[in-house]
């Protein structure tokens, strides 16, 4: 475990899924993977992992049952109330990435508030991707870019320097990404930050994926020989 990844990223599977074997109400899902989240921040944050990021929210996921996505959004609203104490006490800050315009005034000024209030904290951070796509993201860094530079400069940008376009300009790209419930797809996250990142798949539902299957990740990670293209 002496090859910590500096950025580990989650795309949280199998909610819906675990919910349905037990009987229960997707949302119950949910629920419950709210405590994998917190159990994954406490193993980062005793690792020392600097950035976990977790695709919370997809700009897909919209088109899901309205009750699913009211659930889901009153989820976040309550989830983060409630861990204002944990984030102080621990050090953590906390950042939420994504396309916030589609967001209620409400959440959106909750989220600014927690952001602030955590804004000095170093340990680690904790990333939320809410109401986010890789490919908005690449193409809101487009014109973003276009908009700014004149066409020569355009036409000069470096892929570093485009990076700087991106939402997350300033986060280092992950370095790790896991996902659960035993898919084998991007699901359009992270598209352009994920081009060297090593990936970890397991077959565990994300309500079941806890600080154990969190080290054993890092553990897989630490076999890893990253190379970035280059022969050694």
């Amino acid at each position: 475990m002496d090859r910590i990844p500096q950025h580990v990223s989650i795309i949280m599977d199998g909610n819906g899924r675990w919910a349905k074997a037990r009987g229960l109400e997707r949302v119950q899902g949910h629920f419950e993977g709210v405590e994998s989240v917190r159990a994954c921040l406490e193993a980062a944050a005793e690792d020392g992992v600097k950035y976990l990021s977790v695709y919370a929210f997809s700009e897909e996921n919209w088109n899901r049952p309205q009750d699913e996505v009211i659930a889901l959004m009153e989820l976040m609203m309550r989830s983060m109330k409630n861990e204002l104490h944990t984030f102080l006490d621990n050090n953590i800050r906390f950042v939420v990435l994504g396309n916030r315009a589609r967001l209620s005034d409400t959440l959106n000024a909750a989220i600014d508030d927690l952001m602030n209030v955590t804004a000095g904290n170093t340990r680690t951070t904790l990333i939320l991707f809410l109401s986010y796509s890789g490919q908005w993201d690449i193409l809101q860094a487009a014109k973003k870019a276009a908009a700014e530079l004149s066409p020569e400069e355009f036409q000069a940008l470096s892929a570093d320097d485009f990076s700087k376009y991106l939402i997350t300009a300033g986060i280092p790209d992950p370095d790790l990404l896991i996902r659960t419930s035993g898919e084998l797809r991007m699901s359009n996250y992270l598209l352009w930050q994920g081009a060297y990142t090593e990936f970890y798949f397991t077959d565990i539902l994300w309500p079941d994926f806890r600080k154990p299957q969190f080290r054993e990740a890092l553990a897989e990670y630490a076999r890893r020989d990253r190379r970035y293209g280059k022969v050694k």
